[in-house]
């Protein structure tokens, strides 16, 4: 069966993929609000996985309006979570299945138990979440096993994490984004991964 896993390039979401593709058929879902955005470097990352990677594009106009939820509330948590509920809500159309790389205390973006239930009641489909359980410090020692991972403060890594845009949209108004986001956010992209050996290679 396939999954539909939501795809940042990020660590996170890198590992999530690699857990899921245990039991299903990954492919990897990157969303972008401009059409013409390239992402070259989500691109490197999915092939680094060798998993398949299907670009989105919000619809027209979301955007504008994240951009207006984030200067109305003085903070991002609300429009990130918007926009990660309405990528999850696009994937459940196609997939029976849908992943992300949310984690144990992640408060954004993270669906609420309501909205996990109303979603399958409403699609049928299934959203797991396989880091949900894991705190940072096991999510830290996974990765460090099985990728290869560039870290950066947000603006300095060039992944597909929706805050990327909003920034860039917020900027274009004239308007500093800075005192809208958190300071030093670190984000992370897979640059490769890690040739594992099984039990009793190479003895």
């Amino acid at each position: 069966m396939k999954a539909g896993v939501l795809y940042s390039g990020g660590k996170d979401s890198s590992l999530a993929a690699i857990m899921l593709g245990t039991y299903y058929e990954v492919e990897l879902n990157v969303f972008v609000f401009d059409p013409s955005r390239q992402v070259p470097s989500v691109d490197a990352a999915a092939q680094a996985l060798e998993l398949p990677l299907i670009k989105r594009v919000f619809r027209k106009g979301l955007l504008n309006d994240m951009v207006d939820l984030v200067n109305a509330c003085g903070y991002p948590n609300d429009a990130i979570n918007r926009v990660h509920q309405i990528a999850v809500e696009t994937l459940s159309t196609e997939y029976r299945v849908v992943g992300d790389g949310t984690r144990f205390n992640d408060r954004v973006p993270m669906l609420s138990r309501a909205e996990v239930l109303s979603l399958g009641n409403r699609t049928g489909c299934s959203y797991i979440r396989p880091l949900l359980g894991y705190v940072k410090p096991e999510v830290d020692r996974l990765v460090d096993r099985f990728l290869v991972v560039k870290y950066g403060e947000t603006g300095t890594i060039s992944n597909g994490d929706y805050e990327t845009e909003i920034r860039e949209a917020i900027f274009a108004r004239g308007i500093n984004p800075a005192p809208l986001f958190p300071a030093h956010h670190d984000q992370s992209l897979v640059v490769g991964k890690k040739a594992i050996l099984l039990s009793g290679e190479g003895k």
